[in-house]
């Protein structure tokens, strides 16, 4: 049973358990601990990159989770308010030893998150997140202690930001620009505040920004790759090409077509690998996604002459599926766009990059791109719970779900799981009808509040 960990790395309110100081300069020593294990013996010093989204709470975990990595000799690289995978970038393009981003991804200002990346620029995976557990728990550090010159230092990557915003622009061809491309962009009010609006205008498109004005405490409040509605009305006042909306930190992307109309993470994914198979550059001819993509996406694959693979919800499953069979491309519909060719890690702005390259090649409107995708009708509902719920062991829930799936036949598809970052059971019903699966959706959402007594 995992005591810290969830889908994403640590999450939770800030200042509340496991969101404390406390358990941040514990996880610190852990990670610090694991690093030292891995360098050679005065190979070189260990270093860990630190850096997070644009939340109030950000300040004082990283402090914590500095002083936990220097009190175990380990030296700290801060680059301050980065994107995701703009912190899995430094980290490998400055040979650091691991990576920590502190950030709760799309979820509102007062939670935070740890998510942790191995000097690969990768997340963790559950082995090893179980061992830094372990570390916390058995308290087998706590005789560790170095003293004086042995201790650690932090110091601050200054020109962080300018790094990775190059990365970036060195991702999209260049034969292409976005001369006359009129684009509105939402950064959320997070950490893609001060990289996404200089790719896209350094790279000649006119950007409107929004979202762009964090205070600690509007990150993903009504905007961002959350709440795309906004951008997408921006778009059609502006009579832009293209609305990009970005979460909090920067790893998924949602975007709006010049109709104003929301194109997610599937139909982008369906565009891209299009793209990609027409160039042969689609290793295996095989695209990545989880349980949660749309049926629609296996079919167009299939129209293509290509395939979808799934794994479990969650990007980094995504991410080592790519890697234990040598595919190149993947993501999920919530918009975390893998393309292991240039980064490690779902990259919204990345992403927004690749799916523009589409549309010059194509030169169509992105509303033509999106047809090679039919989406089937699908409903996604939340049912919030005050505590962590087996929804499998609910008194008649397999019955349920086995008479439900039965009438839906071939065309249709149940999942229901308990979210990985949020005291939450997500409820997906997909099929031909949409009248019949809102009712299924509703129906399986009262029987789970009634049932588990929420």
């Amino acid at each position: 049973m995992r005591k810290l960990f969830g889908t994403d790395g640590v999450r939770g309110v800030a200042n509340t358990y496991p969101m404390t100081t406390e358990i941040a300069m514990q996880l610190g020593r852990a990670i610090a601990f694991l690093v030292k294990k891995q360098v050679p013996d005065k190979e070189h010093n260990p270093r860990i990159v630190i850096g997070k989204d644009t939340r109030l709470s950000g300040y004082m975990i990283e402090n914590a989770l500095a002083s936990g990595i220097c009190s175990m000799g380990v030296n700290v690289l801060l680059v301050g308010p980065l994107p995701t995978p703009g912190i899995a970038f430094i980290t490998t393009s400055m040979r650091a030893d691991a990576g920590v981003v502190i950030s709760a991804s799309h979820n509102p200002f007062q939670d935070n998150g740890i998510k942790i990346f191995s000097r690969q620029g990768f997340k963790l995976p559950d082995e090893e997140e179980a061992i830094i557990e372990d570390l916390i728990f058995s308290k087998k550090m706590d005789s560790l202690r170095p003293v004086a010159e042995e201790v650690g230092k932090a110091s601050r990557i200054d020109d962080a930001r300018g790094r990775y915003i190059v990365f970036l622009k060195n991702t999209f061809p260049n034969r292409f620009t976005l001369d006359g491309i009129n684009i509105v962009l939402d950064c959320a009010h997070g950490a893609t505040y001060g990289v996404a609006p200089h790719v896209f205008e350094e790279l000649g498109a006119r950007v409107t920004s929004i979202g762009v004005k964090p205070d600690g405490k509007n990150i993903n409040h009504e905007c961002g790759a959350l709440h795309p509605g906004v951008m997408a009305e921006l778009v059609r006042r502006e009579g832009a090409d293209l609305g990009i909306a970005l979460d909090g930190d920067g790893d998924r992307l949602i975007v709006a077509d010049e109709q104003g109309t929301i194109v997610d993470g599937d139909q982008i994914m369906a565009i891209c690998a299009a793209e990609m198979l027409e160039r042969q550059k689609l290793a295996k001819n095989t695209l990545v996604a989880t349980v949660m993509s749309n049926l629609g996406l296996d079919l167009a694959m299939q129209r293509m002459g290509g395939k979808l693979v799934r794994t479990q919800v969650g990007d980094r499953y995504v991410v080592e599926e790519m890697r234990r069979h040598a595919y190149n491309f993947g993501g999920e519909q919530s918009g975390h766009l893998i393309f292991l060719k240039h980064n490690t890690t779902g990259d919204g702005i990345l992403g927004a990059l690749q799916l523009l390259v589409a549309m010059k090649k194509k030169e169509r409107p992105l509303s033509e791109l999106t047809r090679i995708m039919e989406p089937f009708p699908q409903v996604l509902k939340n049912v919030r719970t005050e505590k962590k719920v087996a929804v499998e062991q609910l008194a008649g829930f397999s019955k349920k779900i086995a008479a439900m799936e039965k009438s839906l036949g071939t065309t249709g598809r149940i999942l229901v799981r308990p979210s990985g970052t949020e005291p939450v059971i997500r409820v997906m019903v997909e099929g031909e009808d949409q009248k019949l699966i809102d009712a299924m959706a509703c129906e399986l959402c009262e029987f789970i509040r009634k049932q588990s007594g929420s």
